[in-house]
């Protein structure tokens, strides 16, 4: 059985598609960028408007909190029912898909609760209902 004694090339890498591609990005760049200037020379007058309304995203969901005791916070003030629908309301004219979450105690009512997430829906808003995950077995840890 004959034996090697000689050692194979290592194979070398093919650049030349690479090289290909990159030369062809290069290219694409400098079209794309001179389309920019060309449009930036263009005379139009651009309309203007008067009212203008927020071009923000709506913010964070707003956080609701239900004590074991009953009281209510909004975003850490604590407000009354009426309070807190009002507030909803006014947030939601500014920003339409305003939402909220509703944290509650787990030793407090659940009427509690079911008065609050009645409030966040007559208002308009959509309701997320925060819990924190316990253990398969169901003892909290």
């Amino acid at each position: 059985m004959p034996l090697k004694t000689f050692q194979d090339e290592q194979p070398s890498p093919n650049l030349t598609p690479m090289i290909d591609i990159v030369f062809l990005l290069i290219i694409f760049f400098m079209v794309g960028t001179k389309f920019v200037d060309i449009e930036r020379k263009i005379a139009v007058k651009v309309p203007e408007v008067t009212d203008a309304v927020a071009l923000t995203p709506a913010p964070e969901k707003r956080v609701v909190n239900v004590h074991q005791d009953g009281r209510i916070s909004l975003d850490r003030q604590f407000v009354t029912l009426d309070e807190l629908k009002s507030e909803l309301i006014a947030a939601r004219s500014q920003y339409q898909d305003l939402g909220v979450i509703v944290r509650a105690d787990a030793e407090g009512a659940f009427q509690n609760v079911a008065t609050v997430l009645n409030a966040c829906t007559q208002a308009g808003v959509s309701v997320g209902i925060s819990v924190r995950l316990g253990s398969k077995d169901g003892i909290m840890r």
